[in-house]
């Protein structure tokens, strides 16, 4: 500010001297003129410098100059040396976030906001066939072409990956995960797990081939037992209790080697097949009095199971996966809900146009702690009262399934000493007008 008022006095102090000068002559107004023109010239021949200073040698030092004009260019050469510092480190750091993707075994792929090519490392060249010179600026579907990457990309939603062949060699497996970040910009990467694809089909196969090759050693047993319990009073006491041990036992042997079986089927076929638009409330009607008679046989009390329907939903899938995955929830809580309490199977819609079938019961609940890890394959809350009521440990495992093959979800509401609520969510596109 105090160099602002010396050059303000400095234009007056040079107009009043050319007025002076001028009214010695008797021109005072040409003088004023003069001194003006001698200001402007001065500051003419200043811009001119910081012209060629900035656009000839903006990395040299300013030029000498004095006032105002010396503090504004001195004012500018340090704010250019510390961008030209800033840069440099930004650079430098974009330098090391390139080489570490470069070193990265996963593919990196950087994507503005239109979906085109901006960057990406070397093994996304090796894994996706992209060209530096020629696919840079170009649209990811244009380079990855499968309809299930396109709906993938324009689905925007990137919570779960995706798993697909590489678009450049079938024999490998590749995991997709997108990010958006910065201005509605895209971060793609891809992994190779050919090795981990390879171990899930051998377990898958393995488990599927185990448990078709123990049915009819089990079905041969069975079958003896079940002849030597007919004859159990004609056995010795503690013979006959064996015979019906084993018949427990052979009966939960079977049960496992079934949900085994159908837990590889689910895993192994697409499925959608057999889908067709059925109504749910025969269905859900027929499951229900399965369930009483088991609650009559393993409860002194029986259960009150109640059907709830809100209009008669129609959905598009599979009658027997459905059977399969509703009949699980609803015979979980016939075996974990003590005697006499209260089971309410129940289906709608929400008021967000989602179609629902939900079981209810107000037993012991669960633990929220336990609720994340639920749908996996034999966890069991309590083990020791998983036993003893004949569960698998695979039911849950079963239902998530059957539900990811119909684009529904299952939501878990429980706390301890509160009962518990399983709710299948369906989507919208799923359900068909009665």
């Amino acid at each position: 500010m105090h160099l602002w008022s010396r050059e303000l006095w400095r234009i007056a102090w040079l107009g009043t001297l050319g007025v002076v000068l001028g009214w010695l002559f008797g021109a005072p107004g040409f003088g004023l003129a003069l001194g003006l023109a001698a200001c402007l010239f001065h500051h003419l021949r200043q811009l001119r410098a910081l012209y060629q200073w900035l656009t000839l040698e903006p990395s040299e030092e300013p030029p000498a100059a004095k006032g105002l004009w010396g503090d504004l260019l001195d004012r500018l050469y340090r704010y250019q040396k510390s961008q030209r510092i800033t840069q440099g480190r930004l650079r430098a750091m974009l330098a090391r976030i390139q080489e570490s993707s470069e070193a990265m075994r996963d593919s990196v792929v950087m994507l503005d906001r239109h979906g085109d090519l901006e960057w990406w490392n070397s093994a996304a060249t090796e894994m996706l066939g992209l060209k530096t010179a020629h696919d840079r600026g170009q649209h990811i579907t244009n380079l990855l072409r499968d309809p299930g990457f396109v709906r993938y990309f324009a689905s925007r939603e990137y919570r779960e990956p995706l798993t697909l062949t590489s678009p450049i060699d079938e024999r490998r497996i590749l995991q997709y995960q997108i990010t958006l970040y910065g201005d509605d910009e895209r971060l793609l990467m891809a992994r190779d797990i050919t090795r981990l694809h390879r171990l899930e089909q051998m377990r898958q196969d393995f488990v599927a081939n185990v448990s078709h090759e123990l049915r009819t050693p089990l079905t041969v047993l069975s079958g003896y037992l079940e002849t030597y319990g007919d004859l159990s009073d004609q056995l010795p006491p503690r013979l006959g209790r064996g015979i019906l041990q084993m018949q427990s036992q052979t009966r939960r042997m079977e049960n496992l080697v079934n949900d085994l079986l159908l837990l590889s089927r689910l895993e192994i076929d697409q499925g959608g097949k057999d889908h067709q638009s059925l109504s749910l409330a025969p269905l859900l009607d027929s499951i229900c009095q399965d369930a009483r008679a088991l609650s009559a046989q393993q409860h002194k009390t029986p259960q009150r199971i109640e059907l709830d329907l809100e209009g008669d939903l129609r959905l598009m899938g599979s009658e027997q996966e459905l059977r399969s995955a509703i009949s699980n929830l609803v015979f979980n809580a016939v075996r974990y809900a003590p005697a006499g309490s209260h089971i309410i199977l129940r289906c709608g819609v929400l008021p967000t146009g989602e179609g629902y079938v939900e079981v209810q019961d107000n037993g012991h609940g669960i633990d929220p702690i336990h609720i994340p890890r639920l749908t996996e394959r034999f966890y069991r809350v309590d083990k020791g009262r998983s036993t003893a009521t004949g569960g698998t440990g695979l039911g849950l495992a079963i239902v998530k399934h059957v539900l990811l093959r119909h684009d529904a979800r299952l939501v878990i509401d429980s706390l301890p000493e509160q009962g518990a609520r399983f709710r299948c969510v369906f989507p919208a596109t799923r359900l068909h007008p009665t």
